[in-house]
């Protein structure tokens, strides 16, 4: 696995960086939206955003191509219970010392069907996903494969396991287990 994992002082166009990944992925990976943020008095470009919904199977992949354009900032992860699957949206930069209206924000939304709720951890390539993983894996019950470290980090050391907080199924908390906070 070859990844520069460094960081440029070149930033790349928005489109430039969706072209090298649909080189490597084509329509496997799916532009979500590819949006200019503006702001100050004149109203100019400070930042991109860039979407993507890609499937479990290419996350390693797609991230790896992300770090062979630059180190990709990992900022946070968030999840949501759809249904049937569960969201997980994976927040980075690319390109965060290049100036502005050069900085990329990358979101990566990936569906897990609840029937196999696993991920590989990106610890091993970006450390700073230990919270994110732990957190997703006690609200939502994510599996995230290759983590280092599973212990609770925001629910007490005496909690049911098998509850997850963030969950609308039966794997979510009973009423009898939520209090209303005055």
């Amino acid at each position: 696995m070859s990844r520069k994992a460094e960081y440029t002082d070149k930033a790349m166009a928005p489109e430039a960086v969706v072209s090298a990944i649909r080189e490597r992925l084509g329509d496997a990976v799916e532009v979500v939206e590819l949006k200019d943020r503006k702001a100050g008095s004149n109203d100019a470009v400070c930042f991109h955003d860039l979407w993507l919904r890609c499937p479990k199977d290419k996350f390693l992949e797609l991230l790896d191509i992300l770090f062979e354009l630059d180190f990709p900032l990992f900022h946070v992860m968030s999840g949501n219970d759809e249904g049937e699957a569960v969201l997980l949206n994976y927040h980075f930069s690319l390109f965060q010392g290049s100036g502005r209206g050069s900085r990329l924000g990358v979101a990566v939304s990936v569906y897990l069907p609840k029937d196999d709720l696993a991920m590989p951890s990106i610890q091993d390539r970006i450390p700073g996903a230990e919270y994110s993983e732990r957190e997703m894996r006690e609200m939502l019950g994510i599996n995230f494969m290759g983590m280092p470290d599973e212990s609770l980090v925001f629910l007490p050391e005496d909690w049911d396991e098998r509850v997850k907080p963030w969950r609308r199924d039966e794997a979510g908390p009973k009423p009898e287990q939520i209090r209303e906070l005055s």
